[in-house]
């Protein structure tokens, strides 16, 4: 995480900087992103960029925390407003639609999800993905403790087996019609977003089919 010093930058500077890191990240990944192409962009030197952050891998996790938190600020809000105690899987439908369709208008979000999500670097790969499942978990085992408390969800549900599949299966939601070669079964590629959010409704209700309790 960030030093003192970064923490003090004004922010102008602080922002150069994540805009330069942010571009450079989301269209290269952490491999092969290039510190001297995010200090000749965001108008420092690599001496000031090691006063900021311990090392590159200390940045790429920073700016997929930032880009998490937006992203769950996004969903949260969507959350609030949808109907859980009415009808809790038409909540679930429009909110598993909503995600899908959310990285089609956010392409800085989509770019960075797929970098954490693709990085092959072990260096990164370990930490980046600590960062963001903390907030797929929050979100996620939060839903899911609301629909068994309220009997949608029926007592046999093992939630942590489901919430581990649902982590499986979002961040794949999200970047398959995005990203060739990620789904061979339904053809998500270059869908569009109706389609998508159709597709990802359909394998949650699979899902979630044994365990759903709708009386």
């Amino acid at each position: 995480m960030p030093t003192g010093t970064w923490e003090r930058l004004p922010a102008e500077r602080r922002k150069a900087v994540l805009d330069a890191a942010e571009a450079e990240f989301a269209e290269r990944g952490f491999s092969g992103g290039s510190l001297n192409t995010i200090c000749r962009e965001a108008g420092v030197s690599k001496g000031s960029l090691f006063q900021y952050f311990e090392d590159k891998a200390d940045m790429y996790v920073y700016l997929a925390e930032l880009a998490s938190r937006r992203v769950r600020a996004a969903m949260e809000a969507e959350i609030e407003r949808l109907p859980w105690e009415k009808d809790f899987f038409a909540a679930l439908d429009d909110m598993i639609g909503y995600w899908v369709t959310y990285f089609y208008d956010h392409p800085l979000e989509l770019a960075l999800t797929a970098a954490a999500n693709l990085e092959p670097d072990p260096t990164a790969r370990a930490p980046v993905r600590q960062a963001v499942n903390h907030h797929y978990l929050a979100v996620l085992s939060a839903l899911l403790t609301k629909g068994a408390a309220t009997g949608r969800l029926g007592p046999d549900a093992d939630l942590d087996a489901v919430l581990s599949l649902l982590l499986l299966l979002l961040p794949h939601l999200a970047l398959a019609p995005h990203v060739e070669g990620l789904d061979p079964i339904h053809g998500l590629y270059g869908a569009n977003p109706e389609r998508a959010a159709a597709t990802a409704q359909k394998l949650l209700a699979v899902l979630l089919r044994p365990y759903r309790r709708d009386t």
